[in-house]
């Protein structure tokens, strides 16, 4: 874990252009970024296509676009959209980098520029059209750091800096709840099941032992498995069942309490269905191949 963390970029806001952009109807032809992109629709209505998506803003909405996505800007109507161009990861050559102008789409010959994807740093997912829990505060902190920007004072930078790691906190933490936790390991279930298929397990117990929701458990095991845990089991017990019938000369009473069945009318009930033959038929039959 230690040496992910040292080997990922450090976090090192870097703004690189900012403005409050009062324009007529206007359209910023296809481009691909570098950087980062958010824009706050003060005025006016805009349309905006983001890697091949339509996205329409009005008045009091956000738009956050990452670096390597493709896109183009419109201004439907006379438009005031603060915006701000920046970088999340410290990049030793940043102040190289740009935000990138019409046309420019392929940018291969400026990949050691490209900033990382906020799935890529944090792992959480945050869309274009921005919804954070607080609309108000993340307005007031970006046309406050735009204000900060363009003052040329060394406190102010320093400020502007700190209101930047602001935002990027309020981005993430509205779509934290979107994390995609690893994915729990399922690989001892076998060996649990193993150790006690003569135990009246029910799916309650198998999410228990996994510490997750029953629904979560079965879809997680679903996934992995191909089957719901109960079949899986039941399978598992069939399957060790057979076993018994031909290498061992104990009853199907005992057969069936060792295999956790409720009873040799259930286990015989089971075995057939799932064997086409009954307990007593599969013991015989392998015994005695040239009875088949």
């Amino acid at each position: 874990m230690l040496q992910e963390l040292l080997k990922s970029p450090p976090i090192v806001p870097y703004i690189r252009e900012c403005d409050f952009a009062v324009r007529k109807p206007w359209n910023y032809p296809e481009r691909r970024l570098l950087d980062y992109l958010l824009v706050y629709i003060q005025e006016g209505t805009c349309c905006f296509w983001v890697d091949q998506q339509k996205y329409i803003f009005n008045p009091g909405q956000f738009c956050l676009v990452q670096p390597g996505s493709l896109l183009s800007l419109e201004g439907l109507t006379s438009t005031v959209t603060p915006f701000l161009h920046f970088d999340i990861a410290y990049n030793h050559e940043r102040e190289d980098s740009f935000p990138t102008r019409p046309g420019q789409i392929d940018l291969s010959a400026y990949s050691h520029l490209m900033q990382p994807t906020l799935q890529e740093l944090f792992n959480i997912r945050v869309p274009v059209h921005v919804q954070p829990q607080d609309p108000l505060l993340l307005k007031e902190k970006l046309l406050q750091t735009i204000e900060l920007v363009h003052l040329p004072n060394p406190l102010n930078q320093l400020r502007a800096q700190q209101i930047m790691l602001e935002i990027i906190l309020t981005l993430l933490e509205s779509y934290q709840r979107e994390v995609l936790s690893p994915t729990p390991s399922l690989n001892w279930i076998t060996s649990y099941f193993s150790n006690h298929l003569s135990d009246p397990l029910s799916v309650q117990d198998m999410a228990d032992r996994a510490n997750l929701s029953v629904s979560r458990f079965s879809f997680l095991f679903k996934q992995r498995y191909g089957t719901s845990p109960h079949q899986y089991l039941l399978q598992m017990r069939i399957h060790h069942a057979k076993e018994l019938l031909i290498n061992t000369e104990l009853s199907l009473e005992s057969i069936s309490e060792y295999c956790g069945f409720a009873d040799l009318h259930h286990f015989s009930k089971i075995f057939k269905q799932r064997t086409g033959a009954s307990p007593g038929e599969h013991r015989k039959s392998r015994k005695n191949p040239s009875n088949r």
